[in-house]
């Protein structure tokens, strides 16, 4: 009877640790802001594209070689590169996991791209002829005018977005190679707070000097810095970030100054999202257009 009762009390014992090591497997930690479903909630349901595009002007990235840095899982990379046809876009995340779904996103968007074009091509192609000659009033032309009337009217090649989107995982501020190349514009969003956080105010110093150096003469940094409230709210993500917490001085209201005054760029524009987005999600935030 005690051997059974001392038997039950193990398997107690046993699922009760079973059950904390389930609950520390569920509750994993992002410490550098590499959520893994960060895009689910920033977008919001029944949305196609993040509402930050609606804000985005086609001029900052159109024929323009571009870097997003922080891209997390990619979605807003891609889009941007769909949308306003970038020349190049490159995003660069911390996280090597990160950088793979990004690269999982990019292969079944152009997989999509390519189905729609075939079908596309299909439809054209099915269409009833007319078995009867030539129609009266249709001008009938020679083989050689079908052709040149043809190099005039097709369409621009499109180019496969592998050609436009690439992904590395890279840390930004401390790479060991930094990235050598200039862009025409360069994006950081809802990115400073976790760099701030994990190394502090050199750090933010570094990634702006880093980014006004990749930049082209007249070329555009875009800017969504996290209100203070958010530092906050994650300052205990790690004993890091606690620590960084408590010795920050450059708090984001100081971010525009900062890059105006001590980093060299020459104007700002801010715009508001207002409206774009769920403001219960935090995601309403101003964005800074600094040009170089």
């Amino acid at each position: 009877m005690e051997k059974q009762q001392q038997h039950k009390v193990e398997e107690k014992k046993a699922g009760d640790i079973a059950q904390q090591v389930k609950k520390r497997k569920r509750k994993e930690v992002f410490p550098f802001g590499n959520y893994k479903n960060y895009y689910g909630y920033r977008i919001g349901e029944g949305l196609d594209e993040d509402p930050r595009l609606k804000v985005f002007k086609e001029e900052w990235f159109q024929g323009k070689n571009c870097l997003d840095i922080g891209c997390n899982s990619g979605i807003i990379t891609i889009q941007i590169a769909k949308k306003f046809q970038c020349r190049s876009i490159l995003g660069v995340d911390i996280d090597s996991n990160r950088v793979e779904d990004a690269y999982w996103h990019l292969r079944k968007i152009v997989k999509m791209e390519k189905d729609e074009r075939k079908r596309a091509q299909a439809s054209r192609l099915d269409v009833p002829g007319n078995t009867d000659g030539p129609q009266r009033g249709v001008m009938v032309m020679s083989s050689a005018e079908e052709e040149e009337v043809s190099k005039d009217c097709s369409p621009p090649v499109e180019r496969d977005l592998h050609e436009i989107v690439s992904f590395q995982q890279e840390n930004f501020v401390h790479s060991r190679h930094p990235l050598e190349m200039q862009y025409d514009t360069i994006l950081c969003l809802s990115v400073t707070k976790w760099i701030h956080l994990n190394w502090g105010d050199d750090a933010l110093i570094t990634l702006f000097t880093r980014i006004w150096r990749l930049l082209h003469p007249g070329g555009i940094f875009v800017l969504e810095p996290q209100p203070w409230r958010s530092y906050e709210k994650n300052r205990r993500v790690s004993e890091t970030t606690a620590t960084n917490y408590q010795n920050i001085v450059f708090h984001p209201e100081q971010f525009q100054e900062i890059l105006l005054d001590k980093i060299g760029f020459r104007r700002v524009e801010v715009i508001t999202s207002d409206g774009l987005s769920d403001s219960k999600t935090g995601f309403n935030r101003p964005i800074f257009a600094f040009q170089k």
